[in-house]
């Protein structure tokens, strides 16, 4: 990962992401670029309503009046032109938002310029683009429309699946090749093991870095891990992230049970997962990213 930005959370975002696109982005998939082209040029006066990452990304930003200092940043990294992406800026500008850096790469995937900012997030609404970033090793999400936005509040809550999310998919790869009981007895064998670390494990460890800035009592950021495991194979979880020395303020072992409730409970304002029928339930209920990482998206030839 790259230190352009020194010791600040990175996240980068996709203008699809962070507003909505929804009308000119029909246009360029029914009449192509040019017409998209003259449609953004023609409209760029007109603010752009919130998408889906907004609320999470005004809380981020957020997170530096509280601590007096630019902790956080925020990057536009867009497969626009720059002429085409003037409406984004002006529509970062009519909503104050402290975003101040940009890249247009005019129709190509973004992730060979992840590294130059020191991303530690990539949120986007294109699904190759991610799976390049993460393929480069950064963490980054598909984020899905539908999840109820929870922009009342100024806590930042975050949630994340355990397996391909935050650590590899090593024992996902033992559950789906033997069953869930060989999975338990290995997990059991391997509890003092620490396991390997996920695409997502940085940007955790950056969110738990922020929060030791506040005083516990008073930290605007919750975390959360909701994963299926259940007993015997949390003792692993644990003391993983014991040794990574990072605190999670609540972690679920569901044991397979329907995540959506939990994380209704939770108010989450994103949730990461990388199994897309996870994803399609938690998305009724929260703005959900998709991680496409891992065994359970390996795409068959």
């Amino acid at each position: 990962m790259g230190k352009g930005l020194g010791d600040k959370l990175v996240l980068a975002i996709s203008s699809r992401a962070l507003f909505d696109l929804s009308e000119s982005h029909q246009i360029y998939e029914s009449e192509g670029v040019e017409a998209y082209r003259r449609y953004q040029i023609e409209h760029e006066d007109e603010v752009l309503m919130p998408g889906d990452a907004f609320p999470l990304v005004e809380k981020l930003l957020g997170l530096n009046t509280r601590l007096s200092e630019q902790r956080v940043e925020v990057i536009l990294v867009s497969r626009n032109s720059a002429d085409t992406g003037l409406r984004a800026f002006n529509s970062i500008q009519h909503y104050g938002l402290g975003i101040s850096r940009a890249a247009f790469v005019g129709g190509r995937s973004p992730d060979p310029y992840l590294a130059a900012f020191g991303c530690h997030l990539f949120l986007s609404t294109h699904a190759d683009d991610v799976r390049n970033a993460l393929k480069a090793g950064f963490g980054a999400a598909t984020l899905l429309s539908g999840g109820a936005r929870r922009a009342n509040s100024n806590e930042l809550r975050i949630a994340f699946d355990g397996d391909a999310v935050l650590f590899s998919d090593d024992s996902e790869r033992v559950y789906q090749s033997g069953g869930l009981n060989a999975f338990q007895d290995h997990e059991r064998e391997a509890a003092r093991q620490a396991l390997p670390g996920g695409p997502f494990k940085p940007f955790l460890a950056a969110l738990h870095a922020l929060q030791q800035e506040f005083p516990e009592a008073e930290c605007p950021i919750r975390t959360a891990l909701v994963t299926a495991r259940s007993a015997p194979a949390h003792e692993r979880v644990i003391r993983t992230l014991r040794e990574w020395n990072i605190r999670l303020d609540e972690s679920f072992f569901l044991g397979g049970l329907d995540k959506s409730a939990v994380l209704e409970a939770f108010a989450a304002d994103v949730f990461f997962d990388d199994q897309t029928g996870h994803c399609e339930k938690a998305r009724q209920v929260v703005a959900t990213g998709h991680v496409p990482h891992g065994v359970s998206n390996e795409l068959v030839p």
